[in-house]
């Protein structure tokens, strides 16, 4: 088998159960390695809280420039309240803010996806969720969490005000809503893109500008505008008529986690945070699982691993350009979900718990 150049592939487990669900993908990508001839570059390094504690400040610049010279970055979580108290700007979470926005990782990939296997773990009724599959586009460098200015400043009678600007040029909203028009070519060629135009003006230059783009490039896509309110809405009465939404950076923030815990398995749901393609055609960007770093089960081997590898699935896909190990992934994940195996978070009567690192073990048995 020929051998391929080496790609580095930098893994930041962070805090809480980070390291625990990493150290599952560190073993598949082994396999890849082992079994494939692909011959990763593994890389692993501090950040969040763990880096906070070692090194005072959440991301180190010899992390970041590890980042910026890797071909895809592979997150595991930050935070918890061990950090909670820290000044704004060593907070762990500042970490995933720089790496966003020093790495130019404008679109935020979130598949909704209903496992078959686990739609009765939906809150909503079977034959709403069954087969649902969703894909939101997220702006994810701009609007009211980069906006200036910013801050909390003193104001009149002794108050204080918060201050949060929330703006949008034009080519930042062409360059994300390309993204979804091209993912949907691939898909239901059906865009829904939300805003809230009836009272920002944002949000108009938004829907005009998504709309010109169609009109101009993307002729064969279906475009829907939709207020983001109504979307909200929508996701839980008619999910099943998306196929992409796009949408910018608070309202896809809000609208992604809605659509997530749709599935009812927020601990198998991946997300690709994705920069515009450089001179010689790579892709900066950097994957991590939708759930957080909960501490309150961190140590205990029962976390749930499948969004980190799935995360890596689509590391497989957009990044490394290897498409068909990443479907073999997807189905290797299927194919232990039908075996009725579950880590305790998805657990139903008439399955089977496992550990999480039984849970990796068992998905490279599949690959096998």
């Amino acid at each position: 088998m020929i051998k391929v150049k080496k790609r580095k592939i930098l893994l930041l487990p962070g805090d809480g159960i980070g390291p625990e669900v990493i150290a599952e993908v560190r073993k598949i990508i082994k396999w890849y390695n082992s079994k494939k001839s692909l011959d990763f570059e593994i890389d692993e390094d501090l950040v969040g809280g763990a880096a906070y504690d070692k090194h005072k400040k959440p991301i180190t610049d010899e992390v970041f420039y590890k980042a910026l010279e890797s071909e895809a970055v592979i997150l595991g979580a930050v935070g918890g309240p061990k950090w909670d108290k820290l000044d704004f700007s060593k907070k762990p979470e500042r970490a995933l803010l720089k790496l966003r926005k020093e790495l130019k990782l404008f679109a935020n990939l979130r598949p909704a996806i209903c496992f078959k296997q686990l739609v009765d773990a939906s809150s909503l009724k079977p034959e709403i969720v069954s087969g649902l599959d969703i894909l939101i586009v997220r702006e994810l460098t701009g609007g009211i969490y980069f906006g200036e200015p910013r801050g909390i400043k003193p104001s009149e009678n002794g108050e204080r005000k918060g201050i949060n600007t929330h703006s949008y040029t034009s080519s930042e909203i062409i360059r994300v809503a390309r993204v979804a028009f091209e993912l949907a070519e691939k898909r239901n060629k059906k865009v829904t893109s939300c805003d809230k135009s009836n009272v920002m003006e944002a949000g108009l230059l938004w829907r005009e500008e998504v709309q010109s783009l169609k009109d101009k490039e993307f002729k064969n896509v279906k475009l829907e505008h939709m207020l983001a309110d109504n979307c909200a809405m929508q996701l839980l009465k008619n999910p099943k008529q998306f196929d992409v939404i796009v949408t910018d950076n608070l309202f896809g923030d809000i609208l992604s986690d809605e659509a997530a815990m749709l599935t009812g398995s927020l601990g198998l749901l991946p997300s690709a945070s994705l920069g515009a393609k450089d001179k010689n055609g790579n892709l900066r960007s950097m994957y991590e699982p939708v759930h957080g770093s909960a501490p309150d089960i961190a140590g205990k081997g029962i976390a749930n691993p499948i969004a980190s590898i799935l995360s890596f699935s689509m590391a497989l896909k957009y990044s490394l350009n290897l498409e068909k190990e990443a479907n073999n992934l997807n189905l290797a994940v299927q194919s232990v979900l039908d075996d009725g195996l579950r880590t305790k978070d998805i657990l139903s009567k008439g399955t089977k718990e496992v550990s999480t690192s039984q849970m990796g073990d068992a998905i490279i048995s599949k690959l096998q």
